[in-house]
């Protein structure tokens, strides 16, 4: 699939919508749920088997998928914002609750992420402070954005997946 070129244009995610979807161990798409499809522009067709990355908007640091990605894998649900892009280069902002599910013997089953709205307060709280992380991922590299966001978890006492997701939903407020 080519991905397309980043545009200006938001499409509203409303209060109403609730975006799902599940992905393998790999984060290869499984399903998606008509919202997903309709808020995305891509058909449910063209997105299953494919890497969640594929939506991975270029404003989004790397960092956050990094920290998504270590806490999801030991089992912990997280929340975290995410700034997505469509098929037609457009853009939706989101906060995404990410968690493993595991079959009735304890074994993995897949990712399951749902996905809601997001305040303007929170938007532009997290729009200032990915850019932060994006400037300092192109300037100084990947391990330096990984330390600015460390520093801040320890900053904002932010020190388990708990704590953080507290502090992400709070910002959603």
């Amino acid at each position: 699939m080519t991905r397309p070129e980043p545009t200006e244009i938001e499409h509203e995610v409303k209060k109403v919508d609730l975006i799902v979807s599940k992905s393998d161990a790999e984060g290869n798409i499984t399903y998606v749920n008509p919202i997903f499809v309709k808020i995305s522009g891509y058909s449910q067709a063209s997105l299953l088997e494919q890497p969640h990355a594929i939506l991975r908007h270029p404003d989004m640091p790397k960092v956050i998928f990094h920290y998504l990605w270590e806490n999801i894998k030991q089992g912990q649900e997280i929340y975290a914002y995410v700034k997505n892009m469509c098929a037609d280069g457009g853009y939706y902002w989101v906060l995404a609750n990410i968690k493993m599910a595991k079959n009735p013997d304890g074994s993995f089953r897949n990712y399951m992420s749902t996905r809601r709205c997001i305040t303007p307060e929170a938007k532009e709280k997290i729009d200032s402070f990915y850019k932060q992380l994006l400037d300092i991922e192109q300037t100084q590299g990947f391990e330096a954005s990984k330390d600015a966001f460390y520093q801040f978890l320890e900053k904002n006492n932010l020190p388990d997946a708990v704590t953080f997701n507290n502090y992400m939903k709070q910002l959603n407020k």
